[in-house]
């Protein structure tokens, strides 16, 4: 399945299902073969040691009774979307030895995702969850081997470009509670480093010719990226915009051992009516 168009979700009204405060966890929307579809993903899974306790994939879906137009919950919805996942959570959690990996709402049914240790009884312990708690609610319930955490990495974990978006999102966020006006152009830096000179080197190259203007070049202190650089150019900064710039940016800096770290700007406020 693949993403057709990136764009980022601002959930006001999720909660997390009881995760641990350690865990970090992201949301997004991308637009599937059916239409749109929301994630949960919880991000640090992706580097936690000890997975391999935890080699079955356990997806329980619920109908969602109430959907909107784009077939994704209505707002008064969730509440018992959550109930449904607290309680299902508390079974997992009172029988096996479980890892929460995500949750992904489309077509009008929400999966839980969870990476589990023994499959021995937990389907007849959440199929009686579901008898007791909520009778009327249409389920179904998929476990399954994946060792190599495919459904995680592959389909929950998101992708370079709306990792990209995520990102900006969160920039343009704090601009917005600001005041600023991001429809208009400004001068926005960029900052990059390097394994070695000669790479930073093709890189200023490379972003000379794509009207970037060179503002610094240091050293810094972690010694495997080592060669530092500040770029800036004036550029729109919309989700659109900057995303492209910055995925651009991070993608060519990777061809000459660089990592992309990021942007910052000014804000622009509206000038007042008199």
């Amino acid at each position: 399945m693949k993403y057709i168009f990136l764009f980022v979700l601002i959930f006001s009204s999720i909660q997390l299902i009881g995760q641990d405060d350690q865990e970090h966890w992201e949301a997004y929307l991308a637009n599937y073969e059916k239409g749109v579809g929301s994630t949960l993903v919880n991000m640090s899974l992706k580097s936690e040691n000890g997975m391999n306790q935890f080699p079955f994939l356990l997806k329980m879906g619920v109908k969602i009774k109430r959907c909107s137009s784009d077939r994704l919950p209505e707002q008064d919805e969730w509440e018992h979307l959550h109930k449904v996942s607290d309680k299902l959570k508390a079974i997992i959690d009172g029988n096996i030895s479980s890892k929460a990996a995500g949750i992904f709402s489309y077509q009008c049914w929400r999966t839980d995702y969870y990476y589990i240790a023994d499959t021995t009884v937990i389907r007849q312990r959440l199929m009686k969850g579901f008898t007791d708690f909520f009778p009327d609610q249409e389920y179904k319930i998929e476990i399954k081997q994946d060792t190599g955490r495919e459904a995680y990495l592959k389909f929950l974990y998101p992708s370079e470009e709306i990792m990209e978006y995520i990102s900006n999102q969160k920039v343009l966020s704090e601009l917005e509670k600001a005041g600023d006006n991001a429809s208009k152009p400004r001068k926005v830096d960029h900052w990059l480093y390097f394994k070695t000179e000669i790479g930073r080197s093709l890189f200023i190259k490379y972003a000379l010719q794509q009207k970037f203007k060179v503002e610094a070049k240091n050293y810094a202190k972690d010694p495997t990226m080592h060669f530092s650089l500040q770029l800036s150019r004036t550029d729109k900064i919309n989700i659109g915009t900057i995303s492209v710039i910055t995925l651009q940016l991070r993608r060519k800096a990777r061809e000459f051992d660089g990592d992309y770290d990021g942007w910052e700007t000014f804000v622009i406020k509206e000038t007042p009516s008199k």
